[in-house]
């Protein structure tokens, strides 16, 4: 997959699209690579650590690594086969170069001393000169920092962290940002190589010999990994690119898996729903485990597994149970929400938030994303231990005494807790789910109390989460206001995607909130969420879509759906949260969520259409 576009350096664009990006990383933390070669979001060594490049966020202070042909010059950018090796072409008049960027991963063990961002640029045709600015700014744009170089390398200090910059070519310095300009010849490369150092960890230069293994050994252990994929179906290129973008969201040490690796792209240009995604949504991981599960690739769901026990799951409860709605990526429960000021945001949208607030928040819902997740892992990767049973008798039990009260929902509204139907569903499938495991292992547990809350869960949304009025389901108990959220209740088997009340449902939502295929959330104004603005509409919704559609035996709607949906991914097949009107990429970008509900959708239309 490849993308051409004439914007160059010094276009006269302060900010790339969202969707003109490419994503690399080393399974602790990643960067977004621009089709005009400029890395302007990472933040090194992890995810949620402050960010040294983020003009993403502030052109002018977030700080920037560009590395461009100094001569106007088409370009396209893909990744190596079957990799997270990101290649972008650069096309002039008189000849033809790339910069292949990627992160060096040594092992996936849970220490690794050096994180390594290598950028290596080779002409293949004639001759180009290139140019690069590397202007790091420290603590998202806030810490003062000094820069020193002498001939091929450059130290950036600030007081939080150090990078050592090395490079073939020879280096500029002014004190604060550094400079190379240098021209190649057919089969010339020049390498840079950016380190965080440490006491511990010291500058250490890669010429091109050590480049070169590295880039081996890199597309090497992508290729590997996504060889144990087990799809095999129609749409093989976007799922598994879905699935190598799903990789780099994981962070290795721990098991855990972040929602996106970006803060507060907007989901409206110019709004405030504007988030910090680099954390760990319950709701998002253990769906992302059913992804991960669905195509062999079971190491991933047992980290995630892991991280799970270790932070105590089911082992004494808080104000919202036994489990927050997220976690930090090391386990941190506390991720108090502040806002930089001093940032204009992407393209002026404003506030720019890191942390999220939504943390102490109730959402029943990821109960039972949780227990579907475990139940999963105990059905196609290995049977759960003694422990982890344990664990999930206790929020099971908590559970069946709580799940009969409003709550903030999936999309964490900010406009106070309602009585969603989405959330009833979900802790019926916690439950039911639980019922299952205990049922085929021969597992202890309360069986007649669980059968009798998850009994009455069932009754409580046919009869009140039932809108005679709109002939469908609805969003909140004994409201008429329509939630794509529903759309999840065939999937999750609680109702036959067949049965009557499900297609007058399917319907309504189909004239309600579907454009071309492109599903809303729902409608603000109906239900109002506390924010001002709009939003686009919502890719694992749209995904959501094509799967109620596959089940309910509508394969030719489902497949053109699905086919329309491929076509608003970007030029790499990846996706941030949302799509905007006319069809620009809105949101945290990429985002695991609309990933992992691709790999669903076309694994069962796969199977469906035989």
């Amino acid at each position: 997959m490849e993308f051409e576009n004439g914007s160059g350096r010094g276009d006269g664009s302060r900010y790339l699209p969202i969707s003109e990006h490419g994503l690399i990383g080393d399974l602790r933390t990643a960067a977004l690579v621009g089709t005009n070669g400029t890395i302007d979001w990472y933040c090194p060594p992890r995810f949620d650590a402050p960010s040294v490049f983020a003009s993403l966020l502030d052109a002018e202070k977030g700080g920037s690594f560009e590395l461009a042909a100094d001569v106007p010059a088409r370009t396209r950018q893909f990744y190596f086969p079957d990799t997270n090796v990101l290649i972008t072409r650069f096309y002039a008049a008189d000849g033809v170069a790339e910069i292949q960027d990627f992160m060096p991963i040594l092992d996936e063990s849970r220490e690794a001393a050096r994180h390594r961002l290598i950028r290596r640029v080779i002409c293949v045709r004639g001759n180009l000169p290139f140019g690069a600015r590397i202007a790091p700014r420290f603590g998202y744009g806030a810490e003062a920092h000094t820069a020193r170089a002498q001939a091929h390398e450059a130290i950036f200090e600030s007081p939080s962290i150090s990078l050592a910059l090395t490079s073939t070519a020879p280096l500029e310095c002014d004190g604060t940002d550094v400079w190379s300009h240098f021209k190649l010849l057919e089969g010339e490369s020049v390498v840079f190589a950016l380190d965080q150092i440490s006491d511990d960890v010291r500058p250490r230069a890669c010429p091109h010999s050590e480049a070169e293994e590295q880039f081996q050994a890199t597309v090497k252990f992508w290729s590997h990994w996504l060889g144990q994929s087990r799809y095999r179906g129609r749409w093989r290129e976007m799922v598994h690119r879905s699935a190598l973008a799903l990789k780099l969201l994981t962070y290795v040490p721990s098991g855990a898996i972040v929602a996106a690796p970006t803060t507060s792209l907007p989901e409206q240009v110019g709004g405030e729903r504007n988030w910090d995604y680099r954390y760990v949504w319950v709701r998002d991981a253990a769906f992302c485990v059913y992804a991960m599960l669905r195509l062999g690739f079971t190491s991933e769901a047992e980290a995630f597994m892991g991280f799970l026990s270790e932070q105590g799951i089911g082992k004494g409860t808080g104000p919202t149970g036994p489990l927050q709605i997220m976690y930090g990526i090391d386990g941190r429960r506390d991720l108090p929400e502040s806002e930089l000021a001093h940032l204009e945001g992407h393209l002026g949208s404003a506030p720019v938030r890191v942390g999220n607030a939504a943390t102490k928040q109730l959402q029943l819902d990821v109960y039972g994303a949780l227990i579907d997740s475990v139940y999963l892992y105990d059905k196609w990767g290995q049977p759960i231990s003694s422990d982890h049973w344990d664990e999930v008798g206790a929020v099971v039990d908590w559970l069946c005494d709580h799940w009969d009260q409003p709550d903030e929902g999936i999309w964490e509204t900010r406009g106070g807790r309602k009585n969603y139907v989405y959330s009833r569903l979900m802790c019926w499938v916690a439950i039911e789910r639980a019922i299952r495991m205990a049922n085929r292992r021969g597992l202890p547990a309360d069986l007649p109390r669980w059968r009798q809350n998850r009994d009455a869960i069932y009754r409580q949304i046919m009869r009140e989460g039932w809108s005679a009025e709109r002939g469908a389901f609805v969003q909140g108990l004994g409201d008429d206001v329509l939630d794509a959220s529903v759309l999840m209740m065939p999937m999750a088997k609680f109702i036959s995607p067949t049965d009557p009340k499900w297609l007058a449902t399917l319907d309504a939502l189909t004239t309600d909130l579907v454009s071309d295929s492109l599903v809303y959330r729902y409608d603000p104004e109906a239900s109002p969420d506390g924010l001002r603005g709009s939003e686009g509409t919502f890719s694992i919704c749209s995904f959501w879509y094509v799967e109620a559609l596959t089940r309910a035996g509508r394969l030719e709607e489902a497949r053109l759906a699905f086919e329309k949906m491929l076509t608003y991914a970007n030029h790499l097949g990846l996706y941030a949260e949302e799509i905007g009107r006319t069809g620009e990429q809105l949101g945290n970008f990429p985002q695991a969520f609309t990933h992992l509900s691709l790999i669903s959708a076309a694994f069962n239309l796969d199977r469906a259409l035989g």
